[in-house]
């Protein structure tokens, strides 16, 4: 029997600048059972993937880091390697191994169901893929993505991301008081592709990053989905757990304290949700650095925010101020 396992993560909640992105992956896992927990798929793809950048110091066999993208994205002041690197050789190589294979930004956004929100300042080019590796240690990664994969009995089904821009962002801020309901928003829309995605057989687990301390989710899964009951399995301190009838399969959620370390699905999320926003806080800052050249760019969190908000403000009329910064 195969358990699909998804996870979910975001990137890009805390920032004033640029959009909040939430990954989502879905691994098709052979040989699992009923009643077991989820396979460590750490163990499962050791061949083709490690934990940390302290395990790539070492390797030799071209494997990818799958991690916290925290833990991934290198410091933008880092000369000798691109701050992108690891984000993105994973990405390419998760999608590679599912046969997509992204040849600039604009295809890497359409593989992943991103859609950058109408403003000029995601405009413009597309941007050739790799940035930060040549195509050809790309496709040795890919490879060895895949033979792990295919050893591993691991299928990857789904790496999407959606994403909620400045002024949608605002909008949910504004009528609900709360940040979280712009995440919410696009939990909803993976869990609704998951269940559109999935073929109503295999047993299905799906766990999420907590939001914040919040523990009560079932109202949430409810109003995403609903023809489903949300039962409650548990709700502590670490985890909330549901079941979720009605579905059609045997299916759970759980939103769980720091998942991204404990389950690789969740981990890849966050990746690709980090990459995504990397990407289009990219053309953000070719957009007004074409019309500034000499503004420094910015990756749009607070302190950071407020100097490039000082620095750009030659170019920024009023009305393009009130849509470009997040609120709340």
């Amino acid at each position: 029997m195969a358990l699909i396992y998804c996870g979910i993560d975001e990137a890009g909640y805390g920032p004033m600048l640029g959009p909040l992105c939430v990954g989502l992956t879905c691994f098709a896992v052979d040989g699992w059972e009923p009643g077991e927990p989820a396979p460590d798929l750490w163990d499962r793809l050791r061949s083709g993937v490690c934990r940390s950048l302290k395990e790539l110091r070492t390797d030799r066999r071209s494997r990818i880091a799958i991690a916290d993208s925290k833990k991934l994205k290198l410091s933008n002041q880092l000369k000798t390697r691109h701050p992108l690197v690891h984000l993105e050789r994973a990405v390419l190589a998760l999608l590679g191994s599912a046969g997509v294979e992204p040849v600039d930004d604009g295809h890497l956004f359409a593989a992943l169901g991103v859609e950058l929100p109408d403003e000029p300042w995601y405009g413009g080019r597309a941007r050739a893929l790799p940035v930060g590796s040549l195509p050809s240690e790309i496709s040795v990664a890919r490879n060895v993505v895949g033979s792990a994969m295919r050893s591993g009995g691991v299928e990857p089904i789904e790496l999407a991301c959606g994403v909620v821009g400045e002024q949608r962002f605002n909008e949910i801020v504004r009528t609900t008081g709360t940040k979280s309901e712009a995440t919410f928003e696009v939990i909803g829309r993976h869990l609704r592709l998951i269940r559109q995605r999935c073929d109503g057989e295999n047993p299905i687990r799906i766990v999420c990053d907590r939001l914040g301390s919040r523990r009560c989710y079932a109202g949430l899964i409810e109003r995403a989905l609903p023809d489903v009951r949300a039962a409650v399995v548990d709700e502590s301190h670490e985890r909330s757990v549901y079941r979720l009838d009605g579905w059609g399969c045997d299916t759970r959620i759980v939103f769980e304290v720091e998942a991204e370390d404990g389950h690789l699905p969740v981990a890849a999320a966050s990746i690709v949700a980090k990459l995504t926003r990397e990407l289009a806080m990219a053309r953000f800052n070719r957009y007004f650095s074409g019309q500034l050249p000499e503004l420094k760019p910015t990756a749009g969190y607070y302190a950071d925010a407020r100097r490039w908000l000082a620095d750009a403000e030659p170019v920024l009329s009023p009305a393009v101020r009130t849509r470009l910064i997040r609120r709340g």
